[in-house]
């Protein structure tokens, strides 16, 4: 079971930036992913996630109507796309699946697969 997210970099304020995160070795269509994000000296969040059968999306207060979070199934990729970004949006950005089940929420503990993280910078 891996997920390989990717995608971050540096972005003006403003800008827009899309991550990925494909996964693979999963044994079940119905899934949970979470993109979370933790930026330096702070606790880690959740920002959006989805439900793999049916693509109910949840959002994060701080980043409705900027981020829209997908998926493709035939590539069994998930796309976080980001809008408007801000300087405090700046962290590493990390994707986390269920196997299995597909309730929707930002308990970490309830995501027991974790990618390894991308960096996100917005600055002038």
């Amino acid at each position: 079971v891996q997920l390989q997210a990717s995608g971050g970099g540096l972005v003006q304020p403003g800008g827009s930036l899309t991550l990925s995160c494909e996964r693979s070795g999963f044994r079940f269509d119905d899934y949970a992913l979470g993109w979370f994000r933790q930026a330096p000296g702070k606790e880690r969040k959740g920002v959006a996630a989805i439900r793999g059968s049916d693509g109910t999306a949840y959002y994060g207060d701080s980043v409705k109507g900027r981020f829209t979070i997908s998926r493709d199934k035939r590539k069994k990729t998930v796309y976080l796309q980001m809008n408007d970004l801000k300087p405090e949006d700046t962290a590493v950005y990390y994707c986390a699946a269920t196997d299995g089940y597909s309730g929707l929420g930002f308990t970490p503990a309830v995501y027991p697969y974790w990618g390894q993280g991308t960096l996100v910078t917005v600055s002038s």
